[in-house]
């Protein structure tokens, strides 16, 4: 990256070649938004099944985006737009997606799982063929639901710290979580079916 050289370090420097983020290489970009066309400028349901990598990372952020933009603040019908991953998925999957979208994942999550949730539905769960107890083992990391503001998470195993933290308006079901979960929540539901960790509910 090239700065303007006459300028001192830390003083207004500028960068004079765009930023590359890789965008337009998201699963969002590349798949959904096409795969979701029926549904996002007609209302059409559409259903399918994907494989998920955790280099898959904001999955349906950008598809929420654009339902929110063509059909406004009270999205879709729910279940308009159902989508079931497989595998194990990047952080911030599912992120701010509003009402109408319907994201599955048999598998496992990072960090920041349904992050700022705005009236979608998540829910996430072991593969059939997992030999492990679901309520015994952590499936998602840190951080999930934070900042939610509406819609449901259905989780079938263990989160990691800050669970909900900050949520106002979502429904969770979960089977355990880590320390300082749900602290500052303000609104919404959280039934935790098992042990939860230091600080629950602080705030």
């Amino acid at each position: 990256i090239l700065f303007q050289p006459d300028v001192p370090a830390g003083r207004g420097r500028t960068c004079t070649i765009p930023q590359e983020h890789g965008v337009e290489a998201s699963l969002d970009a590349t798949t959904l938004l096409d795969l979701c066309r029926p549904a996002l400028e007609d209302g059409f349901e559409v259903r399918a099944t994907l494989p998920i990598r955790n280099v898959n990372r904001v999955v349906g952020t950008m598809l929420g985006s654009e339902v929110t933009r063509r059909w406004g603040r009270n999205g879709l019908p729910d279940d308009t737009i159902r989508l079931t991953f497989q595998g194990s998925a990047g952080q911030s999957f599912g992120s701010f997606i509003p009402k109408g979208i319907t994201l599955l994942l048999e598998g496992d999550a990072n960090d920041y799982l349904g992050k700022g949730l705005s009236g979608g539905r998540l829910a996430l769960y072991p593969p059939a063929a997992a030999r492990f107890v679901a309520h015994d083992n952590v499936i998602t990391g840190n951080v999930a639901l934070y900042g939610a503001t509406g819609g449901e998470a259905f989780i079938s195993g263990i989160a990691g710290e800050r669970f909900a933290v900050r949520n106002s308006g979502a429904t969770a079901v979960v089977d355990g979580v880590g320390d300082h979960g749900c602290e500052y929540m303000t609104g919404g539901r959280v039934v935790v079916l098992g042990a939860t960790g230091r600080n629950f509910a602080a705030g």
